[in-house]
């Protein structure tokens, strides 16, 4: 029971952390009408929050070697709550891209300490606990859209200071938690951060090979959503509901996603999952029309959002308690900050001339070639599973 409470916990916190990171996407018109910028730069504050995101998870994956996990859980909520009061009273774009990136390194800090956490506190679960964690944050993406646009009624700054507030009230509720729950022990014998990294270096490398590309243009792909459907001739209501409806289908694909992930052999289901992304990626670019768009958003969201509960159960299943944490940090790291640049590459080929169409429909067809070289590849054995 105190467990399924600090599991609550920290359900809520995801929650909170993941809305930070997406709360930007839906704001972009609004910070290109605000400040006076234009794609490009609008991009670059995106780009930010998941660069910052990426940026604390190797130093954050040495101090959980010192630290036990819950403790730097906590940390991240802190930071949280500090960093999205600082975005909120933004009066320069230089000032909003400092608490953007701040807003990001709580993340971070938050997914390298709460992931391997997590899995020592269900082993026996591993996928299931992933998946239903990651639907929570997943929630919060489906709700960014509808939230902002409430909050401009008012102001968009009320959008980053309901994160604020609820970041510290869910961060002194986990405290509470935590302090009454019987925590693991596994993550104990992760004592050498370097050493541990070193040691897994192959399964890190496959990790990122598999699902680096795939989140790069994931994240290009959705944090211009909105203005890639109104490209394609929809309203700006319409295309926010777009945006909702993609992030809509990440939560029953993280639910079950976890669930397939115990079940099936664990690269083989990767190779799956990007193959089918790229795809339904390619056949979105062809598809004119309200109820065609409604159906590929939808086909997108499942496809896409089932990757990271498989990717987090690949890793944390196969790693032995001696380098899951910092093996796990040194992926999320490099995996963050490959997946970070996507925003801004999308919206320095948009502000070339590039029409959307064209930028992700390329992006298709070499996630393609990818995956089939990595097919073949595991063909041979050489892929640890």
């Amino acid at each position: 029971m105190t467990r399924a409470r600090l599991f609550a916990s920290l359900c809520g916190l995801v929650f909170l952390v993941n809305l930070a990171r997406i709360v930007f996407a839906p704001l972009l018109d609004v910070f290109i009408a605000e400040f006076g910028i234009g794609e490009a730069t609008a991009g670059l504050i995106v780009t930010l929050a998941w660069v910052g995101s990426a940026s604390p998870r190797l130093p954050t994956g040495w101090i959980l070697t010192k630290v036990p996990r819950h403790h730097v859980v906590l940390v991240s909520g802190l930071v949280l709550a500090g960093s999205s009061a600082l975005a909120a009273t933004a009066t320069t774009v230089e000032h909003l891209m400092i608490g953007a990136f701040l807003m990001g390194i709580a993340s971070g800090i938050y997914f390298v300490s709460a992931n391997p956490l997590l899995s020592e506190l269900y082993p026996t679960r591993i996928g299931r606990i992933i998946g239903i964690h990651g639907a929570a944050s997943q929630v919060a993406a489906v709700i960014a859209a509808p939230f902002v646009a409430l909050t401009l009624l008012v102001d968009w700054r009320l959008s980053l200071w309901a994160i604020a507030v609820g970041a510290a009230l869910t961060t002194g509720y986990t405290w509470v938690a935590a302090r009454d729950a019987e925590l693991p022990a596994a993550g104990d014998a992760d004592r050498d951060f370097v050493a541990g990294a070193l040691s897994e270096w192959k399964l890190i490398v496959t990790a990122l090979a598999i699902v680096g590309a795939a989140s790069f243009v994931w994240q290009g792909l959705f944090n211009f959503y909105e203005l890639y459907m109104q490209s394609k001739g929809l309203s700006s209501w319409a295309s926010g509901m777009m945006l909702t409806i993609i992030f809509a289908a990440g939560v029953p694909a993280f639910f079950f996603g976890g669930d397939l992930a115990d079940r099936f052999p664990h690269v083989p289901y990767l190779l799956g999952i990007v193959g089918a992304f790229a795809a339904s990626l390619l056949v979105l670019t062809q598809v004119e029309g309200l109820i065609g768009l409604i159906v590929l958003s939808t086909v997108v969201g499942l496809i896409i959002h089932a990757l990271f509960p498989a990717i987090d159960t690949y890793l944390l299943d196969t790693l032995p308690d001696s380098t899951r944490g910092s093996a796990y940090a040194v992926f999320s790291s490099t995996w963050m900050l490959t997946q970070a640049l996507g925003s801004s590459a999308v919206g320095s080929l948009v502000e070339r001339g590039y029409a959307y169409d064209t930028v992700f429909a390329s992006a298709a067809v070499v996630l393609g070639v990818m995956v089939a070289v990595l097919v073949l590849v595991e063909r041979t054995g050489r892929l640890p599973g």
